[in-house]
């Protein structure tokens, strides 16, 4: 019979290694439980924020133009916008406005060079319906026909610096803007300037 002596050395390796599986093993293990829950929580945000279907059907969803030519505000085109929210309030809703004109050769709506709004306006947090405006002034040429006008808002979600989802809207009438609109409750699909 062939017998081995343990060394205390080896032993106290044994030892090491059964500790590392005995206790590591459950750090391991509740690492990946927690891991696997903010993966899961993320997938939840996710998956609720890419729902981009629902926020192009919502009916809060929608462009108008809140003023056109008004006595007190010759010259002038507010275009307001509404977006819904997507119940979170970490995330930020933002608007861009710009102005497009028919033209009457193409018959096709072309941007105004000037009508762009510079950047983007942050109109609050996702947690719910957001309205937001912006007002341009035009200089009509003299001796020129008027022009046949009307507004595009572009909508973006974001999550930090991550766009969740994006939309755009050209402006339609039967709005009810929050604010802004001259006279009190107008909304108009177009304007005519000129």
């Amino acid at each position: 019979m062939v017998t081995t002596a343990t060394s205390p050395a080896s032993h106290h390796n044994r030892l090491a290694r059964w500790l590392a599986v005995g206790v590591l093993a459950p750090v391991a293990a509740l690492a990946l439980l927690a891991s696997t829950s903010a993966s899961a929580a993320t997938s939840q945000r996710a998956k609720r924020a890419v729902d981009t279907a629902a926020l192009l059907r919502s009916r809060l969803l929608w462009a108008t133009i809140d003023v056109c030519n008004a006595p007190d505000q010759p010259d002038t085109l507010g275009v307001r916008g509404s977006m819904p929210g997507v119940r979170d309030a970490h995330d930020t809703m933002y608007m861009r406005f710009r102005l497009q004109y028919l033209n009457t050769t193409t018959k096709a709506w072309t941007d105004l060079a000037h009508g762009v709004s510079p950047a983007w306006a942050n109109v609050g947090n996702g947690a719910t319906a957001r309205q937001g405006g912006r007002s341009f002034q035009l200089s009509p040429v003299a001796g020129q026909p008027a022009v046949t006008m009307r507004g595009v808002v572009s909508f973006e979600w974001r999550r930090g610096s991550t766009v969740l989802a994006e939309a755009s809207r050209a402006t339609s009438a039967g709005r009810q803007s929050l604010a802004g609109a001259d006279p009190a409750g107008f909304s108009a699909a177009t304007c005519v300037i000129g």
